[in-house]
């Protein structure tokens, strides 16, 4: 297996503490995707890293995605034919890095009537969608009759529909993803953070050589000294610009994208599907285990970024699109189950709409030395880390006349992939499953672990062996602590949303593992009883915020 690395805030004094007592290289802001990448793809050639993120890893945009790791069919409508190579060809590097996370997913595009795509376009779209993206085999594009898509898709509406366009995608969990590249940097050297803000910025002959930094949990004050500094900082960016005196030019565009949970038996789509909404927009269904999940939407954004919400509007505007498209489905508001809302920090452009808005990303260096990327997509995270690694490397180079290693991070594989003995992420779920069934597990739990953890799903099931209880608490208890010992679980948001996505895939679970999972975090952080409650309230409120779309909830 693969080396795991110890990554616990256990041990947060002694991160802290190593951390103010050397001088990096580069100091990366934000852990979601990109900065994640940007640590491993910078440590990997040898610089000294630390990542500080002021919330919990992928907090932001990079647990609210789509969780896709798709070419964007769409930008090829908008003649974004770059876009649309580098991200399609990443797919393939990114599943084989992380083959348990990123998951083959086809892709079933309903032609209809007076639909935003004709037989003859889609044909040609996805012939040149192929060969952009390097797509070969039985993954390559095929055009479909309108009988072999209601075969496919039974739910598709057979009096507007004309026939259909079948290709490749793949699926993801972006939470999982970006823990994974940051626990893989860690083999590398990098030092990281979660619940640690960066509050100010300290000069050196007006070059910034520090950090003023903020632990949140204890809520005392450290500093880092750094040769450079890279704001990864998704929709927060232009905050970080600004506390730098260097937000000028170009600035961000929010846009927010929202995501419905339905149980799989409310909406029983045996595939993913894209399909047309009347306005014109396109949205994704995807079955996901006990669940499918459609969206998204695209709409501007200037509320609280720390806390962005389905609204009402959102909710109604999605179940009337997933109606329209599935007559046989009459779904409801009460069938709602879970949600989800992300921010997009794409770049500004006068007179473009939400939609318009390029997906590329760009990177900004103030005078004082701090660099910020930001925009992008979460399939493009490896490139974009190497595009603004390069950046710190030729400064390097000119400025401490020091060579760095060209990138490698495309053949760096993620922790969790090391399945050289079962060669296929399905002969592995097959084994587990045979090693847990005897004790009431389901082909799903199987699944579930696999998908989730790869082959640290070992350490996993070794926990579980010594764990008392029943069955399903030993499971949590056994997933818990291995959060808590490699993975910076400091709280149940960190277990139940970022590392299992429960919350979003498994709601109901929730309420039967609460108690031994606050139980455990009692035992471990030793929690005073003005913490376990704030950390109870916050838990209700989460799964209120995404699952709850009575009046009452849009006042609060």
């Amino acid at each position: 297996m693969n080396t795991i690395v110890r990554f616990s805030n256990v041990d947060r004094a002694e991160t802290i503490k190593r951390m103010t007592s050397e001088t990096f290289d580069l100091v990366v802001i934000g852990g979601g995707i990109t900065g994640g990448g940007i640590a491993l793809d910078a440590a990997s050639r040898g610089m000294k890293v630390a990542l500080l993120e002021k919330n919990d890893f992928a907090s932001g945009t990079s647990s609210k995605s789509t969780k896709l790791i798709h070419g964007g069919l769409r930008y090829l409508k908008q003649f974004d034919f770059w876009l649309v190579k580098e991200v399609g060809s990443e797919r393939a590097i990114v599943h084989k890095l992380a083959p348990h996370l990123v998951l083959p997913e086809k892709m079933l595009l309903p032609l209809i009537e007076n639909g935003s795509y004709g037989k003859w376009l889609t044909s040609i779209g996805l012939k040149v969608y192929d060969i952009l993206a390097q797509v070969t085999g039985d993954d390559k594009r095929k055009m479909l009759e309108k009988k072999e898509a209601m075969a496919l898709e039974p739910l598709l509406p057979k009096k507007i529909l004309k026939g259909a366009g079948y290709y490749a995608e793949y699926r993801t969990d972006d939470a999982r993803l970006t823990i994974e590249n940051i626990k893989t940097s860690l083999q590398h050297g990098t030092q990281a953070l979660n619940y640690a803000e960066v509050k100010d910025f300290i000069y050196t002959d007006n070059k910034i050589s520090g950090l003023e930094v903020k632990d949140v949990i204890s809520e005392e004050a450290f500093k880092i000294n750094t040769k450079y500094v890279i704001s990864a900082a998704g929709p927060w960016v232009d905050e970080l610009r600004s506390r730098n005196n260097s937000k000028k030019g170009k600035r961000l565009h929010l846009t927010k994208g929202v995501h419905l949970v339905f149980p799989h038996e409310k909406l029983p789509v045996k595939q993913s599907v894209y399909f047309d909404i009347p306005d014109g927009r396109m949205m994704f269904a995807i079955p996901r285990g006990k669940v499918t999940y459609v969206g998204t939407t695209d709409t501007n954004y200037n509320d609280d970024k720390d806390r962005v919400r389905v609204g009402l509007a959102d909710a109604m505007y999605l179940l009337s699109a997933v109606n329209n498209m599935f007559p046989k489905i009459n779904l409801e508001m009460e069938d709602i189950i879970s949600s989800w809302a992300g921010l997009r920090p794409l770049i500004h452009e006068e007179g473009k709409s939400a939609s318009e808005l390029s997906r590329k990303d760009e990177i900004f260096t103030s005078e004082t030395g701090l660099i910020s990327i930001a925009g992008g997509k979460l399939t493009g995270y490896r490139k974009m880390a190497e595009r603004v690694v390069d950046r710190i490397a030729k400064k390097m180079e000119e400025e401490y006349d020091t060579t760095v290693a060209p990138c490698t991070t495309d053949s760096i594989p993620l922790c969790g992939n090391d399945f050289k003995k079962f060669k296929h992420v399905k002969k592995y779920i097959a084994a587990v499953h045979e090693r847990i069934k005897a004790d009431g597990f389901t082909e799903y739990d199987a699944w579930f672990l696999v998908t989730n953890y790869g082959k640290q799903t070992e350490i996993i099931l070794e926990k579980y062996e010594v764990m008392e209880g029943d069955h399903v608490s030993r499971m949590a208890k056994a997933e818990l602590h291995f959060g808590i010992a490699y993975e910076m679980v400091q709280n149940p948001m960190d277990f139940f949303i970022r590392r299992t996505g429960r919350l979003y895939f498994n709601i109901e679970s929730i309420s039967q593992l609460m108690d031994v999972v606050f139980e455990e975090l009692q035992a471990v952080f030793a929690y005073d009883q003005a913490t376990l409650l704030s950390y109870k309230q916050d838990l209700k409120a989460a799964i209120k915020d995404h699952s709850d779309f009575s009046l009452d909830r849009e006042r609060v």
